[in-house]
């Protein structure tokens, strides 16, 4: 992402504009469309009333112009003004029950688009939440965002309005064809000669809006992506000044959605313009051959010519409503796309068994352990790492950025599944354990805390939420973060906003530690948990973290030396190999590159590892 502030690559590409429709698309796009029905399915019924209402609504449109031929051909014209009153109250009952009738049609589909929309949020909020987090690591967050939001918000603009145009325009169409053969095939046919110019216009605009309008639904996505990460990453902008930089990769992203949309909306905004013409096209043929043969004493009434004028408009209108929503259509369909992309991508793969009662004892045996995080690495992340661990022991993870730590403890928690070897716990394979198995006994602190909206005390009770009060109280206590949290004016329920929180990082970590202790982990894996606070915080932390460790098998990532010191054992990597491993006192009697770090370093590895 980073790349996009200093690059300007071309926006929209010149062949772009005419690219057509392929199989692919269209079998994807009527993918869609079966997937959006699935999800409508259950309210069939409640569709079936809207359609019989729209029917009704549609029919009732045609017999206002009709009944106002009829009164001027038997009323006005003959000047036979007694039936008058009777037929004008006719026509204006005719005109209410339309507007009842068409509310009604509308205030249903809102209530059923609005159910499916609510069930495909739910079905793809569920399903990420099973996805691994490679599909997260993978993938820009504002994407990910803009699929929950912008897409799924295009799919509920159709489901609402979109079904019943449709519905409505293929009735009116129908039905106003069947009257105008009736009335005169003559003004009928001259009416439908129209028909193939608006086909071939409609087609040759459509093949160009459809693949606009997926591209333009990417743009957005990348746009929300790019904004993420520069809101997120608002201080570091600051610090480097980068603001200027900062605007043009937006104004990049931003040109490149205008762009997009600008030819997309164009095309599309053509069929009104083309409809129009075509309509008033129709509505001179009409009255100027109508004319012509009523003048001629042909079968054809001054009532009949304006019948046949304002079907020839509720003729075209339909057309142009339809071609009008089918763009509204083709954009949604391309959110939908985004959408069920994500929907059915292939859920993180796990399993009941045997072990998923399992009570950890911690043990942890890392045997001949390889890995890569995708087959297009030439090199393995780790390679051939071996060590054993035993239940209440403590191992720290030593070496330089890069050397394959973090992805240790990654591999342990079954973020990811290894490529070689085998890790093992109590004996047991990891993929044998069932994953939320396997989580729950794990305690993870990581670099940055991660607080989430709500209250203090429901962020300590996140690791457990069966946890009373008082044990929340008396982690808190254990993990040294109830003294400042009693300091806050409604203490323990202050609310906070997640990463807005006006906490400090040392808080933070304290109650990332207060979490874990309240999930009572056999094995705990900390992360860097002491880094980037200050000397008193950090003698809190590391007393909470002392606590935290008593009776329970943990691995520390730590460039701290009185961190590591703390630790039973030690394994020191490097380029994700294990270049020396065993206890401390072992270590330091070898004067390898273990003991010449302790003895060289006054109080941090970090120089001395890199």
């Amino acid at each position: 992402m980073l790349r996009d502030v200093f690059s300007h690559e071309p926006v929209l590409k010149k062949e772009d504009i005419g690219r057509k429709h392929d199989k692919k698309r269209a079998d994807n796009w009527s993918y869609s469309v079966r997937r959006i029905w699935q999800l409508m399915e259950h309210r069939k019924w409640l569709l079936l009333l809207v359609i019989a209402l729209v029917v009704m609504t549609s029919l009732l449109s045609l017999v206002g112009p009709y009944l106002i031929g009829h009164i001027i051909d038997h009323n006005i014209m003959t000047k036979e003004f007694r039936s008058l009153p009777q037929k004008l109250g006719f026509l204006i009952g005719i005109f209410v029950t339309l507007s009842v009738l068409s509310y009604a049609a509308a205030y249903l589909m809102v209530d059923i688009a609005q159910e499916t929309v609510y069930k495909l949020r739910m079905q793809l909020f569920s399903h990420m939440q099973q996805l691994p987090i490679r599909f997260f690591d993978e993938r820009q967050h504002g994407d990910i965002m803009s699929r929950m939001t912008n897409d799924v918000e295009n799919i509920s603009k159709v489901l609402n309005s979109s079904f019943i145009q449709f519905t409505s325009s293929i009735v009116t169409l129908t039905g106003t064809v069947i009257v105008m053969l009736i009335l005169s095939p003559l003004l009928t046919l001259l009416t439908m000669t129209i028909i193939p110019v608006m086909f071939f216009a409609t087609r040759w605009i459509t093949n160009r809006t459809g693949p606009l309008y997926k591209m333009r639904q990417q743009a957005l996505g990348d746009m929300n992506a790019y904004i993420e990460e520069i809101v997120s990453g608002q201080s570091v902008v600051k610090v480097f000044s980068q603001e200027e930089e900062v605007i043009k990769g937006f104004e990049e992203k931003n040109r490149r959605v205008r762009e997009r949309g600008f030819w997309a909306i164009s095309y599309s905004g053509g069929i009104p313009k083309v409809m129009n013409t075509l309509n008033n096209i129709s509505f001179a043929i009409v009255i100027g051959i109508g004319g012509m043969l009523a003048l001629s004493g042909q079968s054809v009434t001054v009532g009949t010519i304006v019948i046949f004028a304002e079907y020839a408009r509720q003729f075209t209108r339909p057309l142009s409503d339809l071609a009008n929503q089918f763009n509204e259509v083709l954009s949604a369909l391309a959110g939908a796309e985004r959408v069920f992309a994500v929907i059915d991508e292939e859920e993180e793969p796990d399993s009941m068994n045997d072990f998923a009662a399992m009570k950890i004892r911690g043990d942890i045996h890392f045997d001949d352990v390889t890995f890569k995080y995708n087959e297009q690495q030439q090199k393995n992340v780790i390679n051939h790492v071996s060590f054993e661990l035993a239940a209440g022991e403590s191992l720290a993870l030593v070496g330089a950025t890069g050397a394959g730590k973090t992805t240790i403890i990654q591999l342990l928690n079954r973020f990811y599944d290894i490529s070689g070897g085998d890790i093992l716990i109590d004996g047991v394979s990891v993929r044998n354990l069932p994953r939320k198995t396997l989580r729950r006994q794990i305690a993870y602190v990581l670099q940055d805390p991660i607080l989430f909206d709500g209250t203090l005390r429901d962020n300590i009770r996140y690791g457990n939420h069966e946890a009373s009060d008082e044990q929340v109280l008396q982690a808190a206590q254990d993990a040294n973060a109830h003294d400042f949290i009693m300091r806050l004016e409604k203490g323990y329920d202050t609310v906070i906003s997640g990463e807005e929180s006006h906490l400090s990082q040392g808080e933070k970590q304290l109650l990332s530690i207060a979490r874990a202790l309240v999930q009572d982990p056999a094995i705990l894996l900390l992360d860097e948990a002491t880094s980037s606070i200050d000397t008193v915080t950090e003698m809190k932390l590391q007393e909470a973290i002392d606590r935290l460790m008593v009776g329970r098998t943990s691995i520390v990532i730590a460039h701290r030396l009185n961190t590591v010191k703390k630790t039973d054992k030690v394994v020191v990597l490097a380029q994700g190999e294990v270049i020396e491993q065993g206890y401390q006192q072992e270590l330091l009697e070898q004067n390898g590159l273990y003991s010449q770090m302790v003895h060289s370093s006054d109080g941090d590895f970090d120089e001395l590892l890199d």
